[in-house]
């Protein structure tokens, strides 16, 4: 019997805990296989190991693991197939096979669209964007999230997308604010690249109120959410996984 499961990276945060569990309910509605479980990278239980024995009890002999992450760095690269590694010395006749994280997808661009296009400010040629993520030492981020700068430039049409980073990455969310500051601009949209709510979104609030520039409007969108454009690459990508088995 196969069975999903659904990885997210967890939070001390009870709001974000809800908003995956909220969003992986919807994605279960859209998707018809009997077995299908929530479980978290961190800070959150069940762990990625348990969601599999939860899978297991409930009779999967193949679990399709599909990682709710926005790009590849350390966890998807490391933390979950190291749990999967031990999963397999568990239960060694289970088959289990790792989807990808959603990475540099058109959809993911037009996601950062709509929460910009939410703001009541349009964009015009006195805007500038300014797209902050996470960050890892991983040096597959740094390049992804410029990928995705450049998609949504091309997109918008907007004259100029900056990037920076809260964690490990150079430039920093400090360096991102500052150049912005320091740009000829007047509207500048901050946007963070971020799947859920969380510290990390509370440092950009804080950032933001200490800017004291008096000819800037900082316009700060909201973080990107469980959008519904993910519902559909989620069960794409569960269909595609699903049917390998099928045709094995």
């Amino acid at each position: 019997m196969q069975a999903i499961l659904y990885v997210c990276h967890g939070s001390r945060i009870a709001k974000a805990r809800a908003e995956a569990s909220n969003f992986v309910e919807q994605c279960k509605a859209n998707i018809n296989v009997p077995i299908q479980e929530l479980c978290f990278i961190e800070l959150a239980h069940p762990n990625i190991v348990t969601g599999i024995d939860i899978c297991v009890q409930k009779g999967a002999s193949r679990i399709v693991v599909l990682p709710l992450l926005l790009l590849s760095a350390g966890h998807a690269k490391h933390d979950i197939p190291e749990a999967i590694r031990q999963a397999k010395q568990r239960h060694p006749h289970l088959e289990i096979v790792l989807g990808e994280p959603f990475g540099v997808h058109e959809m993911m661009i037009d996601i950062v669209v709509d929460r910009i296009k939410e703001q009541a400010v349009p964009l015009d040629h006195e805007s500038m964007i300014l797209l902050i993520g996470r960050g890892s030492s991983d040096p597959d981020t740094k390049r992804d999230i410029t990928a995705i700068a450049k998609l949504l430039q091309a997109k918008t049409n907007v004259p100029r997308v900056d990037i920076c980073f809260l964690a490990a990455i150079r430039p920093t969310l400090e360096d991102g604010l500052y150049e912005a500051s320091r740009s000829f601009y007047k509207k500048i949209f901050v946007v963070p690249y971020l799947l859920f709510t969380g510290v990390l979104m509370k440092t950009i609030e804080k950032q933001l109120r200490s800017l004291s520039s008096s000819n800037k409007q900082w316009i700060l969108c909201n973080y990107l959410g469980y959008h519904p454009f993910l519902q559909n690459m989620i069960k794409e990508n569960a269909q595609i996984l699903l049917r390998a088995n099928k045709g094995a």
